[in-house]
């Protein structure tokens, strides 16, 4: 699935996690032909493994500059992620878990954005999906496309006339399908770190939602997961 774009040598920011979607993500801006700017958030969450993770990737795939921003949203809470809830193991249900980080997405994009702009970058990539997820409210493609008016409107950029493209080319794919796409890309899903909650022996819990959902993808995908998970 390569993107119908060509990025002719032009500036690109990722938000880049250091989780499966967001690998894929930069690989696809970096096969369009982008120059990668990669942002990382540091906001004191509990799978703190992903920001090793994202280190790692940029190197990788060659990233011009990886900035890893502190914001410690421990502050507020309101998350397993950020507070001292336990992270849910029964599976992926119907109602938004409580993994949710209050408006995460929104916090973040405005972010990229800003640094796009201070760069001169006009195209900003992340890589939210509204298939196989959590539910979360700021990965649906409502949200990805009111965020481009908001781009235009609170810039410097977009009031003199220079749009903005928020880039989410995985949006109406299946776990599978960015599996399958990590692999025709030749990136290595070990280097990508999913697991909200991280065990001692540095291996997956297996458990988690987001652990859940990689782990089906995968079977789906007909791969095997090389990230290690929790035995028994």
């Amino acid at each position: 699935m390569a993107l119908d774009m060509d990025g002719k040598g032009r500036k690109a920011v990722v938000l880049l996690s250091g989780g499966l979607d967001s690998m894929v993500v930069a690989g696809l801006a970096r096969e369009a032909g982008y120059r990668l700017f990669a942002l990382t958030i540091d906001y004191n969450q509990r799978h703190k493994r992903e920001l090793h993770a994202a280190q790692g990737l940029a190197q990788h795939l060659g990233v011009e500059r990886h900035v890893i921003l502190p914001l410690d949203l421990r502050q507020f809470g309101g998350s397993a992620l950020t507070d001292d809830i336990d992270v849910p193991k029964t599976g992926v249900g119907d109602d938004i878990p409580v993994t949710y980080v209050p408006a995460r997405n929104l916090v973040f994009l405005s972010l990229t954005l800003a640094w796009a702009e201070a760069l001169g970058a006009r195209d900003v990539f992340i890589g939210v999906n509204a298939l196989d997820y959590s539910g979360y409210p700021d990965c649906r493609p409502e949200f990805i496309s009111a965020f481009g008016e908001v781009a235009r409107l609170a810039t410097k950029a977009g009031a003199e006339g220079e749009a903005f493209a928020i880039h989410a080319p995985l949006q109406y794919l299946g776990k599978a399908d960015i599996v399958r796409e990590a692999l025709r890309l030749r990136l290595d899903p070990a280097m990508s770190w999913s697991c909200y909650d991280p065990q001692p022996d540095g291996s997956a819990c297996g458990m988690c939602d987001s652990c859940r959902l990689r782990l089906a993808g995968f079977a789906e995908a007909g791969a095997v997961d090389p990230l290690p998970y929790l035995q028994g």
